[in-house]
């Protein structure tokens, strides 16, 4: 009896001492091998070695201790697990976890960079494997959750660098028994703004979306920030994303299937089992892109996807049968100025922001305003909806993958011409009898003000000669049917203060160009034939005939002339900003200039040449086309000037010759400069110039390295070793980083408008297209007047004159 006793109590003596294969810490010299296990303070989480029933496939991970069946949360040697059952984990005198194998190889290492004197290692109640100092708590030399897996906890972030892309991600197991790195990763894109993605080899397939201050704008569940505080927080270095728990008692987390679906899980106090809380993609509006460009999708609707408003299918056969793949177009080109306007739409997952650009100081207001100033800004949005929202994101060009939520969402108002602001859906008829009444009203007060400001100028007549018409006029000894108001050359010097040397802006080929203003208030620009001009009347006659019957909102637009004595006059509109080379070339002035309005000057360049070349009634090849012949409004639209040297052709004609060489060198296309062969392809050289010069914001003719390359022969350089970003402007900092792919795409053109024979250059339809990306870039070839054209450089060669002045050339005999 006396032995049962001992017994019994032996027995529950050992039932109360705490088992010796879990521990808590380990130091230099400890380890955790076999069943040996560190488990976290509060019992929550347990990390040792494991199998999948192979033991010459161990692995370390961490996993919830008292839930059954055993759920994973991480693991160390994913890809790289143990051949033989004898795995143990130490940790180095210096701080660093290595995993050992039977013959002692370290087969994973925590490579902790930090050194440590009293190194340990701790598994915390958060489920972070962490090394530390024995008397530094809050210090951690290295942590697991640095290292995501397929599982994020509350507490663990992802993270990507802003500045090399370089991040760390979620990623699904091969297999079910084979945790090494999937095909399918959850990360931050850092392009445009940063949005959160899931992909596939790096095919993108779904996005979570971009931050929007409350929750990622593609999630449609409003519960969850009311049970999860998220945090999404961007620096100049670096981007993260993760969560907290608002109410600790909850037990939950998120993963990443082997399917690459997204799923977060809450743990049921009841039955101690997952319970799905939400998965994504949730439906086939989840799928990355499944519309097409421009395109909204709604699960509600049958079919789900139809064309924003304003766009028509790019194939409507292939719509018609559910393949959306081509998306939409516009039905109306935009108008590219304050006529264009935006359609709201409303609880939308904002589209694809790797594009976008953004900025955290402009309100609603003034990023409509921003929008409008670039034509191939297509939408905005706020960049944070709390609050009644604030920021601002840009979208150019095309969107995609944008979708209805059924919940949640945000604002998003999309560009259209003004011819499509009337077409709005679901108008009733008393919306349509109030536009009416408007409508009336509105008419009534304009003919009321019409009648108001013709007795206005009625009564202020110019006095009689002052202004004429340059109909029937004699120039010499030709006269010239030209339509236009001309002036007297008394009202010029007033308006200019006697052609003052203060009213001066500049000089070209021409002449010296003065501001003026005449007695109504009205500014202008007078432009003076210079008595040293290699310019004349033929020019002058040619200028007025040309620019008087233009009218396009890309070239600038010419308001009358003087012709008396032996002045001769031209007095255009005055453009605020100047021109092109104002900015783009002085080292103060260029920091003005951000990417988006330099690509909305090459945009605008090209739709004026394009009008040129083919839109208006005769074809018209300027042939002087260069950055001081750019002007800027006071939006930074560019505006087309100097038609003295411009040359026209009929019909079919689209070529001329000539042995007198006008233009400016660094310009002037190969075979014009050599022969005397001019075409359109002489100004789309031009214009490849003037995009390279926008970009690098360095002057073609001044630009040598020391390989005695000009600009051109430069970026054909970096091109070729693949180094394309090393020609961008420097005081463009980051606004670029939001459009690099525009960026690349302009110099990518501007090389191929440069190329050395004028039938491999696109002509300016094809350019607006390719600068608008519906049209693909063929691989460009050398441009003019690379060096080895010549032969070799012998480090001798002397740069082309500098000066701006338009030059007439005379072909060698």
């Amino acid at each position: 009896m006396e032995s049962f006793k001992v017994l019994v109590l032996c027995s529950l003596l050992f039932h109360f001492i705490p088992s010796f294969n879990s521990i808590d810490t380990i130091a230099p010299g400890q380890s955790i091998k076999d069943d040996k296990t560190l488990v976290s303070a509060g019992e929550t989480f347990e990390a040792g070695f494991f199998n999948f029933g192979d033991p010459n496939s161990q692995y370390l991970g961490i996993w919830y201790k008292d839930i059954s069946p055993r759920t994973f949360v991480w693991i160390a040697n994913r890809d790289t697990p143990v051949g033989n059952s004898s795995g143990v984990l130490n940790v180095t005198d210096v701080g660093n976890l290595v995993i050992l194998n039977g013959k002692g190889v370290i087969v994973w290492s925590s490579n902790t960079s930090t050194t440590a004197k009293k190194p340990i290692v701790q598994l915390l109640e958060s489920g972070n494997l962490i090394v530390r100092e024995e008397s530094n708590t809050e210090n951690f030399l290295w942590q697991s959750f640095d290292l995501p897996g397929d599982t994020l906890l509350p507490g663990m972030k992802i993270r990507s660098s802003m500045l090399s892309g370089k991040h760390t991600s979620m990623t699904s197991w091969r297999d079910i028994q084979d945790p090494g790195t999937g095909a399918y990763s959850y990360y931050i894109d850092t392009h445009g703004y940063p949005q959160v993605v899931i992909t596939k080899g790096g095919a993108l397939l779904y996005r979570g979306g971009s931050w929007n201050g409350n929750i990622l704008s593609g999630i449609a569940s409003e519960t969850l920030y009311k049970n999860f505080n998220f945090s999404f927080v961007i620096t100049d270095k670096e981007v993260s994303y993760g969560y907290e728990l608002l109410n600790k008692s909850i037990v939950s987390r998120y993963m990443i299937t082997l399917n690459g679906q997204i799923e977060r899980f809450i743990l049921t106090d009841q039955t101690k089992s997952w319970q799905l809380f939400l998965a994504g993609p949730a439906d086939r509006c989840d799928n990355y892109n499944i519309c097409g460009a421009n395109t909204t999708c709604d699960v509600n609707n049958t079919p789900i996807c139809e064309c924003l408003q304003g766009f028509i299918p790019k194939s409507k056969e292939q719509w018609d049968s559910g393949q959306w793949s081509d998306g939409c177009v516009r039905r109306v080109g935009l108008g590219c100025d304050n006529s264009d306007g935006f359609l709201k739409y409303q609880g939308m997952k904002l589209p694809n922001t790797s594009t976008s650009w953004y900025d955290r100081s402009m309100n609603l207001e003034e990023c409509e305003k921003f929008c409008l100033k670039n034509c191939s800004c297509i939408a905005y949005a706020n960049l944070d909806v709390r609050d009644g929202g604030s920021g601002c994101l840009l979208w150019f060009n095309n969107i995609v993958d944008m979708r209805k939520l059924t919940s949640g969402g945000q604002d998003l108002y999309i560009r259209v011409p003004a011819s499509e602001l009337g077409h709005n859906k679901g108008l009733n008829k008393k919306k349509l009898v109030g536009i009416l009444v408007g409508c009336t009203m509105f008419i009534v007060l304009m003919i009321i003000v019409t009648v108001v400001i013709l007795r206005r100028k009625k009564s202020e007549k110019p006095e009689k000669n002052q202004i004429g018409s340059l109909k029937n006029h004699t120039d010499n000894t030709r006269k010239e049917e030209i339509d236009i108001p001309i002036f007297d050359l008394s009202t010029m010097a007033n308006a200019t203060s006697n052609f003052s040397t203060s009213n001066k802006l500049g000089e070209g080929g021409f002449g010296p160009v003065y501001k003026g203003t005449l007695t109504n208030g009205q500014d202008i620009a007078v432009k003076r034939l210079s008595i040293n001009s290699g310019q004349g009347p033929k020019e002058f006659i040619n200028e007025v005939k040309l620019i008087a019957n233009l009218q396009h909102r890309n070239l600038v637009k010419l308001l009358g002339c003087c012709i008396q004595d032996d002045e001769r006059i031209l007095i255009y509109e005055f453009l605020t900003n100047r021109s092109l080379d104002y900015f783009i070339f002085d080292q103060a002035k260029k920091n003005l200039l951000l990417w988006a309005q330099r690509f909305q000057i090459i945009c605008g360049i090209a739709r004026g040449l394009l009008y040129l070349h083919e839109d208006s009634r005769l074809r018209i090849i300027h042939r002087d086309l260069k950055t001081s012949n750019i002007l800027l409004d006071e939006n930074m639209n560019p505006k087309i000037s100097d038609f003295g040297l411009a040359r026209t052709f009929g019909g079919d004609e689209g070529e001329g010759k000539t042995k007198r060489i006008v233009g400016t060198y660094g310009y002037i296309s190969p075979e014009y400069a050599a022969r005397g062969n001019f075409s359109v392809k002489s100004d789309v050289f031009s214009f490849g110039v003037i995009v390279l010069e926008i970009v690098s914001g360095k002057k073609n003719r001044e630009y040598y390295d020391h390989h005695d390359l000009d600009l051109l022969g430069h970026a054909w350089r970096v091109w070729c070793e693949e180094r394309p970003l090393e020609l961008i402007d420097e005081s463009l900092g980051e606004s670029i980083a939001a459009a690099e792919v525009d960026v690349l795409r302009c110099i990518h053109i501007g090389l191929l408008c440069v190329q050395e024979r004028p039938e491999y250059r696109p002509d300016m339809s094809a350019v607006v297209l390719m600068l608008n990306g519906e049209k693909s870039l063929p691989t460009p070839k050398e441009p003019a007047f690379y060096p080895h054209q010549f032969g070799s450089s012998s480090g001798n060669s002397k740069p082309h004159s500098t000066n701006e002045i338009s030059m007439s050339l005379l072909d060698a005999r």
